[in-house]
C-alpha cells in the first residue's frame, strides 16, 4: 500500500509487520495445544485428535525416532499423502531437531533415489513400499516406516477399508529394515531423555522439491522461520483466526501449498485439518456437503473440477470464510465463474488468489478478501517485499513495466540443497542490502502495490523477433464459452525460429466440431495480435499434467519435438 493509496485501507485490514518467534514448526503447534487443548486439530474419515491428543501423538512419536537413533540434523523421508501419520511424523521430526525431506509418492524410482540421497530412514504407505523397498539398496536408508491408510481410521471404517481399497494391498510385518509405525511408537518406552532439540528459526525444517515443470527439480531447504512466518501471514492475510474452524486439506502434504496453508497455517490459528489423502471429482461434492469447510485452498484445476460437479444445486456453502487459489495461474474467466458459483451456492466469498513458489514457502501474496483488480494476483504479504527489476539485473523499473518479479522476506528458502551455483544466481543481495529471490517470473506492479503475474520468462516464445507470452495467449483462448483449459506452446520453425501451437480441451460435453473450431478461431482473430496468433491448433480430451496439477506444457513440448525428430 502506498501513502497516494488510502482507499485501499477500507479494503485491506491487514498489519504490515508481524513479530515471529524464533522456534520450531513444532512448538509453534505445541503452544496451539496449549491455547486450544480441546479443539479439534484433525480429521480423517471421522477419525478426529483433540490439539491434546495431536500433541501426545507428536511426542510419543518424536520418542519412536529418538530410540530408533534418529538425532539432530538427520533426514527422513516423508513419502505420504495427507494422512495422520504424515503430519505427526512432520511435527515429531521437527520437534527432535531432525530435517523432513517431502517426496511425492508417485514419484518415479529414479527421483526417489536422487531425492532420498542424504536419508537416513523414511515412511510410506504399504502400497508404496514395494517400489521403495527396491531402492533401498541405492540409498543410505536403513529403516523403511510404514503404515496403512486403515491406521488412521476408526470404527466400522477401519475393517470396510480392509476389505474395500485395502484388499489386495499387503501388510508388510517389521523385519529387517522394514519397521511398522505402530512399532515405531511402541518402543517409544525405550527412550527415557530429552527430546525438545529446541531449535531456532534460522534451523532447517524441511526439504520441498520444486514442480520440475522447467527442468530438474531441485531440494528446497526450509528453515523453522520460513514455514512459520508463512502460516503467521496467512492467516492475518487470509482472515484465517476462528479456532476450530475447518480447513479442507485437499493439497497434498509434501508440497509448499499443503505443507503451509492446509496444514501449518491452520495448526498455527487453531483449525481444523480436514485431511484428504486422494482427491477426486467423485467425493468433492460429499466433502463439501458432510464437512461444510470454511477454507477451501486449491489449485486451479480443483476449482475447474468444483464447476463441473453434478446434481448440486442444494450445496450450502454460505459457511465459506476464504477460497484460495494458488499454484498455477487462475484465468480471469476462471474467477468470473468459480465466483458466480460460490454467490449461486450461498456464498458472500471470492475466489482470492495468491502468488508465489516454493523457494518462499508457497504464497507470498494474496488478493484482498473484498476487492480484486482483474487480472492481479493482489499485495504482498505482511513482510514480504516485491518489487520488478530489468530481466537480468537488479534495476528497480518503474510502476507499470513489465521486468522479472523479486520478493524479500522472512520466508524466503536458505537455499538449494547442495546446489551453491544456482542458490547464488537465485538469492541475490541487491544495493539496498536485502537479500531478494529472484523468481523467474514476468510480471508488473502497479502504483496501488498490486502485483500481476504475466507468465515464467523461461517460457516466452520468440516468433519472428517477437516476444510472446503463452499465457496471455491461453487467458483469451479460455474465455470463450466453448473452451476448458489451453495450452500455448513454441515450436521449432526454419522460418519464424518457433510458431505458436495451442492445444485446447473443450467443455464438458463439446465436441471438437468444424463449427466450434472455426468459432474459435475467430475468437482469437479478434482478440490476438496477428503476430501472436496460434498458426496450428490442436484439440484433446484432456492435457498432461505435473504431479501437483499444473500443466505440463514441456511434456507437449517434449511431444513435438520427437514428432519432429521422426518426421
Amino acid at each position: 500500500m502506498t501513502p497516494e493509496t488510502p482507499w485501499l485501507s477500507s479494503y485491506v485490514n491487514v498489519p504490515p509487520s508481524l513479530n515471529y518467534p524464533s522456534c520450531s514448526i513444532a512448538q509453534l503447534v505445541l503452544n496451539t495445544a496449549e491455547k486450544h487443548p480441546d479443539v479439534t486439530a484433525y480429521d480423517f474419515f471421522g477419525a478426529k485428535a483433540t490439539y491434546r491428543q495431536f500433541a501426545d501423538e507428536i511426542k510419543l512419536c518424536a520418542r519412536g525416532l529418538k530410540a530408533l537413533g534418529i538425532e539432530r540434523g538427520d533426514r527422513v523421508t516423508v513419502c505420504m499423502p495427507n494422512t495422520p501419520q504424515a503430519i505427526i511424523m512432520v511435527y515429531a521430526l521437527n520437534l527432535i531437531g531432525a530435517v523432513a525431506n517431502m517426496v511425492h509418492p508417485l514419484s518415479a524410482p529414479e527421483e526417489l533415489v536422487r531425492y532420498m540421497k542424504s536419508s537416513v530412514a523414511a515412511l510410506t504407505l504399504d502400497q508404496f513400499c514395494p517400489k521403495l523397498a527396491e531402492i533401498l539398496p541405492r540409498t543410505p536408508v536403513k529403516t523403511l516406516i510404514i503404515c496403512g491408510i486403515e491406521d488412521g481410521l476408526s470404527g466400522i471404517k477401519k475393517p470396510l477399508y480392509k476389505l474395500t481399497k485395502g484388499r489386495k494391498i499387503e501388510r508388510r510385518p517389521s523385519r529387517g529394515s522394514i519397521l511398522r509405525y505402530s512399532d515405531l511408537l511402541t518402543s517409544a518406552t525405550e527412550y527415557t531423555g530429552e527430546i525438545d532439540a529446541k531449535t531456532r528459526g534460522e534451523d532447517i525444517a524441511a526439504i520441498l522439491y520444486s514442480g520440475g515443470t522447467s527442468g530438474e527439480s531441485k531440494g528446497i531447504l526450509l528453515t523453522n522461520l520460513n514455514i512459520n512466518a508463512l502460516a503467521m501471514q496467512t492467516a492475518a492475510a487470509g482472515d484465517c483466526t476462528a479456532p476450530g474452524h475447518k480447513m479442507l486439506a485437499l493439497m497434498p502434504v509434501f508440497h509448499g501449498f499443503g505443507l503451509g496453508v492446509c496444514i501449518h497455517t491452520a495448526l498455527y490459528f487453531g483449525g481444523t485439518c480436514i485431511l484428504v489423502p486422494q482427491f477426486s471429482i467423485e467425493s468433492y461434492a460429499q466433502l463439501l456437503r458432510k464437512y461444510k469447510p470454511h477454507y477451501i485452498p486449491g489449485v486451479p484445476t480443483l476449482f475447474e473440477a468444483l464447476l463441473r460437479l453434478q446434481n448440486i444445486d442444494k450445496l450450502d456453502l454460505s459457511q465459506l470464510e476464504g477460497v484460495f487459489c494458488g499454484g498455477d495461474t487462475l484465468t480471469v474467466d476462471l474467477k468470473r465463474r468459480v465466483d458466480k458459483f460460490l454467490k449461486d451456492h450461498g456464498s458472500t466469498e471470492q475466489i482470492r488468489e495468491g502468488y508465489g513458489m516454493t523457494e518462499s514457502v508457497t504464497a507470498s501474496c494474496l488478493t484482498p478478501r473484498t476487492f480484486h483488480k482483474e487480472g492481479s494476483i493482489g499485495i504482498p504479504y505482511p513482510d514480504m517485499y516485491h518489487k520488478i527489476v530489468r530481466q537480468g539485473t537488479q534495476e528497480t523499473l518503474p510502476y507499470g513495466e513489465d521486468g522479472e518479479i523479486v520478493v524479500s522476506g522472512p520466508t524466503v528458502m536458505k537455499g538449494y540443497d547442495g546446489d551453491e551455483s544456482e542458490t547464488e544466481k537465485t538469492l541475490q543481495t541487491h544495493p539496498d542490502g536485502r537479500v531478494w529471490l529472484h523468481t523467474g517470473d514476468l510480471g508488473m506492479m502497479d502504483e496501488n502495490g498490486f502485483v500481476y503475474f504475466r507468465q515464467r520468462i523461461k517460457r516466452m516464445i520468440i516468433s519472428s523477433g517477437y516476444n510472446i507470452y503463452p499465457s496471455q495467449l491461453e487467458n483469451i483462448i479460455e474465455q470463450h464459452e466453448k473452451v476448458h483449459i489451453s495450452c500455448v506452446i513454441g515450436v521449432p520453425d526454419d522460418y519464424k525460429m518457433q510458431r505458436i501451437k495451442a492445444f485446447i480441451v473443450l467443455r464438458a460435453d463439446q465436441e471438437p466440431t468444424d463449427e466450434i473450431k472455426t468459432s474459435i478461431l475467430d475468437h482469437c482473430r479478434q482478440n490476438i495480435a496477428k503476430y501472436s496468433l496460434p498458426q496450428e491448433f490442436e484439440y484433446r480430451a484432456e492435457l498432461p499434467r505435473t504431479m501437483i496439477g499444473k500443466v505440463a506444457y514441456t511434456e507437449l513440448e517434449k511431444e513435438e519435438a520427437e514428432r519432429r525428430r521422426v518426421l
